[in-house]
């Protein structure tokens, strides 16, 4: 009688699969399409922000000696406004009527805000209150100046990054090029949400939560649709998956005799790593390696990646958490590891067996922890459950019983 081989572990898995991964070419993209991405490289600022002294406030720009305390009066020479500066000469008792963002005229130091000032209708203005040297004035350069490294590489793009890369005056950034992911939907059983449908059949769901976790993650989804179970129904969706940088399968993962994914990999060259797993949900995951992608765009060197996931589709939302998303992170040269966060059981839980588990729970902060419920019923196919859930908790293999009030690990949800 054959000897059963262990099953592979998640870490041991999702180290075969991050081997030798590395980070995808970078492109240009105009700046208005550059939120969300990765920066490929550090960024410096190619001017000095602001390039020149500028007025913080409505009111008076002066030479703070002329100030000779309350009742100085000046005569008003001129006006600047944000993009119209004044040109002319200052002179000593001299003032210019300054508005907010205007350049400091040459020959002032201060602005005396229109509210410590009084005026005559005329060119006379009286200070009511003497401001000190050199207030309410942005002296060039208070933000940044040119040559200064303000963004790094491997940043997601914020939207205030945004708005700092086009003061750096960048109308366009290089940018990690997204990894594209291409969906197979497997089985005869499928059919898309409202469309006729068998009593036999069901509708496919998992594609859609999986291709939004995808682009979350900053990829690009290109669903293929539902391929039958047929080998020449396969070998066209793989066909059609040619550029992508990473396939998934989506069912059709196992060993049964419907279940001929691993049959059309083999059949097209694809290396199989591993195809089972000690992991709840998820233990029919499959992983393989083949040629590269003829994407003219493809990272060089780097072999397509497959990933059969589960049917179940919790199996495979769980599944796409663990290693789709570290693989993605790793392309856009980000940190790949799954950041674990610390929680305390709000129950008991009772023992594992040999697979590690990530049930679903309910997320509550108490007395500055994080409380969680897992909830009663854990069934890979109840997705409404998988809704509800703020997080994911991790139990060891061979865990023993676990009581309320135990600290614990959790994989979020939600941001």
């Amino acid at each position: 009688m054959p000897v059963r081989q262990p099953l592979l572990s998640v870490a041991d898995a999702l180290t075969r699969i991050l081997a030798g991964v590395a980070p995808l070419p970078a492109q240009t993209v105009p700046l208005s399409e550059a939120h969300g991405r990765v920066l490929a490289s550090p960024l410096k600022a190619l001017r000095t922000q602001p390039p020149f002294a500028a007025s913080a406030m409505d009111g008076y720009a002066v030479l703070h000696a002329d100030l000779q305390g309350v009742g100085t009066v000046l005569n008003k020479v001129g006006e600047a406004a944000a993009g119209h500066a004044y040109i002319g000469s200052v002179g000593s008792g001299d003032c210019v009527r300054i508005f907010t963002g205007a350049p400091l005229p040459q020959g002032t130091d201060t602005v005396l805000i229109q509210e410590d000032a009084e005026t005559d209708g005329g060119s006379g203005v009286t200070v009511s209150e003497v401001p000190d040297k050199g207030r309410y004035v942005r002296p060039a350069g208070l933000d940044f100046a040119e040559g200064d490294t303000l963004l790094e590489a491997n940043r997601v793009l914020s939207a205030a990054d945004v708005s700092l890369a086009a003061a750096m005056d960048h109308a366009a950034l290089p940018v990690r090029r997204k990894p594209i992911v291409a969906l197979i939907s497997t089985g005869d059983e499928l059919v898309p949400p409202g469309t006729p449908r068998r009593a036999d059949q069901i509708v496919t769901s998992n594609n859609f939560g999986v291709a939004a976790l995808v682009e979350e993650a900053g990829g690009f989804a290109l669903d293929l649709g539902i391929a039958a179970d047929t080998h020449a129904a396969l070998a066209d969706a793989f066909d059609r998956a040619e550029n992508a940088d990473i396939v998934i399968t989506l069912g059709g993962a196992s060993v049964g005799d419907h279940d001929l994914v691993q049959d059309a990999l083999t059949a097209r060259g694809v290396g199989l790593g591993f195809w089972k797993l000690a992991m709840r949900p998820g233990k029919p995951v499959m992983f393989g390696t083949g040629t590269t992608t003829g994407n003219e765009t493809a990272n060089e060197g780097q072999p397509k990646r497959y990933l059969g996931l589960p049917g179940n589709p919790v199996s495979s939302l769980v599944c796409t958490h663990i290693f789709v998303l570290p693989l993605l992170r790793a392309l856009l040269g980000q940190p790949a590891a799954t950041v674990l966060q610390d929680a305390v059981l709000a129950v008991d839980v009772p023992q594992n067996d040999q697979r590690e588990e990530y049930m679903r729970a309910s997320l509550e902060l108490r007395d500055g922890a994080l409380h969680i419920t897992p909830f009663a019923r854990q069934d890979s196919s109840i997705l409404s459950g998988m809704a509800k859930a703020d997080c994911l908790m991790v139990r060891p293999a061979h865990s023993p019983p676990m009581r309320a009030g135990d600290p614990c690990k959790i994989v979020p949800l939600r941001g």
